[in-house]
C-alpha cells in the first residue's frame, strides 16, 4: 500500500532521526571507550615514554626550556591557549545564551547552560580523581594550578564549542552553516590541545583524553535534547 506523500515524508524524517541518533550513541561509546583506555595507560605509566618523546620534540634539543620557533611563536600559543581557559569560555557561553535568549530559543539556551555547567564539574571530579602530575621535564609556559590528568583546557573547549556547535545546528537549517560550526568548534578545540602540550603544560596523554572525554559529554547532551519533546520549553512562563 502506498503512503501519502506527506506521510512518506514524516516516515523518512524519522528514519534520519534514528540513524542519526544511532551515529551519535556510537560516537559516546567510542569517546567514552578512548577515555577508559588512555585512563587506564596512564594510571600505569604505560604512556610515559610516548609523552615524553612528543613533549620534547617540540623544544630544542641543546635547550629544553625554550619551545621550538622563534619569539613570536610561543607568545602566539599562549594567545590560542587562553581561549580554552575558564573565564574565555565562559565568557563565550554567556554571549551565547544571551543570543539565544534574544532569539526567543530559550530551550536551547538553557541546554547549553547544563552542558557546559555539567562538564565543568566532571572536568574537576575527574582531575581530582587522578591528581596527574604536571610535566616536569620542560619549563611551563604558563602558569597552572590544576592537576594534570584529563586536561581542563581541553576538555571544556570540547564540551563549550561542541556542545555550542551542535546545539547552534539545531536551530539551522542550512547544511554549510552547520557544518561551518562543527569545523570552528574542532579547530578551535585542535588549536587549544596543541597548545596545552606546545607550552609543556600537559603531557599528550592529558590533552587526548580531555578531547575524548569533552566529545562524549557534548554528544550525550545533544542526545538528550534531541530526544526531548520539540518545542518544550524548560523555562516556567513567569520567567518568559
Amino acid at each position: 500500500m502506498r503512503l501519502p506523500p506527506a506521510l512518506q515524508r514524516l516516515r523518512v524524517r524519522f528514519a534520519d532521526r534514528e540513524i542519526s541518533a544511532l551515529v551519535i550513541v556510537l560516537l559516546i561509546l567510542s569517546c567514552g571507550w578512548l577515555f577508559a583506555w588512555i585512563a587506564d595507560e596512564v594510571a600505569e605509566d604505560e604512556w610515559k615514554a610516548v609523552d615524553t618523546r612528543i613533549l620534547l620534540s617540540l623544544r630544542e634539543p641543546q635547550q629544553p626550556s625554550d619551545p621550538l620557533g622563534p619569539p613570536w611563536m610561543e607568545e602566539s600559543w599562549r594567545d590560542i591557549t587562553a581561549l580554552g581557559s575558564m573565564p574565555v569560555l565562559l565568557l563565550i557561553t554567556a554571549l551565547v545564551v544571551g543570543y539565544l535568549f534574544l532569539e526567543r530559543k530559550r530551550r536551547t539556551a538553557v541546554l547549553v547552560m547544563i552542558s557546559v555547567g555539567g562538564g565543568t564539574l566532571l572536568a574537576f571530579g575527574v582531575k581530582d580523581l587522578f591528581r596527574r602530575p604536571r610535566p616536569d621535564l620542560v619549563e611551563a609556559g604558563t602558569r597552572v594550578m590544576t592537576s594534570s590528568f584529563p586536561s581542563g583546557h581541553s576538555m571544556m573547549s570540547a564540551v563549550t564549542l561542541l556542545s555550542i556547535a551542535a546545539l547552534l545546528s539545531s536551530v539551522q537549517r542550512r547544511r554549510r552553516v552547520k557544518a561551518y560550526l562543527f569545523s570552528a568548534a574542532v579547530t578551535l578545540m585542535v588549536l587549544v590541545g596543541i597548545s596545552r602540550v606546545y607550552l609543556g603544560v600537559h603531557w599528550p596523554s592529558d590533552v587526548l583524553a580531555g578531547w575524548s572525554l569533552g566529545a562524549a559529554w557534548a554528544l550525550l547532551c545533544v542526545l538528550v535534547s534531541r530526544a526531548l519533546p520539540r518545542g518544550q520549553d524548560p523555562l516556567p512562563p513567569d520567567a518568559r
